[in-house]
């Protein structure tokens, strides 16, 4: 069952808002990770059934506001495989989701992530996989969708792959962002239409817009300052932080 309102006191607001304003700055400095900082903070106070509409809400308008400031470096070419495999790996990862032990399923993604995250931290020529093609990209697609259907983390996949790929800082979002964005989307309408966002979580969304709006702002005007360099160490850190948080959960 959900905390009403009346039931969340005024320290439990200030950590929402203060957890909404980290999510977004994070998601508009490195593009992803909304979810996961978000989800860090809320659930010590709100229900699950509250977290997930308000993550959905909040990660597509960040999401799309980034995507929207990146339209010029979208490449339809370079993206569309990504979304295509999303497309197919979606619905078997939903499937996934209703078979198989949450708990398991996010302690093998979180042990993934964080030996990705290690490996490419000491090893900083990432880019072996710079020579691979669509159909590669397609499969690393389809990985996504499934991740994506099964935990929520949209997009997980492919910020692993641009990092392998070794594209530029602006190349990769460009790439993982909007893929993002699209598998966010089908995940949404693959897992909605089931009544699941209530008139609390509706009050909640408002009261944090503002708040959203403006560590939105901030991330996107902090992602500018950062070199290639930076920005590969801010992503192989999130994403240290992410699997972590997931095998954390999962125990």
């Amino acid at each position: 069952m959900g905390c009403a309102m009346g039931d969340l006191q005024t320290l439990d607001l200030v950590f929402f808002a203060g957890g909404t304003f980290t999510a977004a700055f994070v998601t508009g400095l490195a593009g992803f990770a909304f979810g996961i900082v978000a989800a860090a903070v809320w659930l010590h106070f709100l229900a699950p059934t509250q977290v997930t509409p308000l993550i959905v809400a909040f990660a597509l308008i960040v999401q799309g506001v980034s995507v929207w400031k990146l339209r010029h470096a979208i490449k339809l070419d370079r993206l569309w495989p990504f979304i295509l495999g999303s497309a197919l790996g979606v619905p078997f990862g939903a499937a996934l989701l209703r078979l198989a032990p949450a708990s398991q399923m996010r302690m093998t993604i979180g042990i993934l992530l964080v030996a990705f995250s290690l490996y490419t931290w000491f090893r900083p020529n990432s880019a072996i996989m710079s020579r691979v093609g669509p159909l590669a990209d397609t499969g690393i697609g389809v990985v996504n969708g499934i991740i994506g259907g099964a935990t929520g983390l949209a997009g997980i996949a492919v910020v692993v792959w641009c990092n392998l790929r070794g594209w530029p800082a602006a190349e990769q979002r460009a790439v993982f962002q909007p893929s993002g964005v699209a598998t966010f989307v089908m995940i949404v309408l693959w897992l909605g239409g089931t009544g699941m966002i209530g008139a609390d979580s509706a009050w909640l969304f408002l009261l944090g817009l503002p708040v959203l709006a403006l560590g939105t702002w901030a991330g996107l005007k902090s992602f500018g300052r950062l070199n290639d360099a930076a920005f590969r160490r801010v992503v192989l850190v999130l994403l240290l932080l992410s699997g972590a948080s997931l095998l954390l959960r999962a125990g």
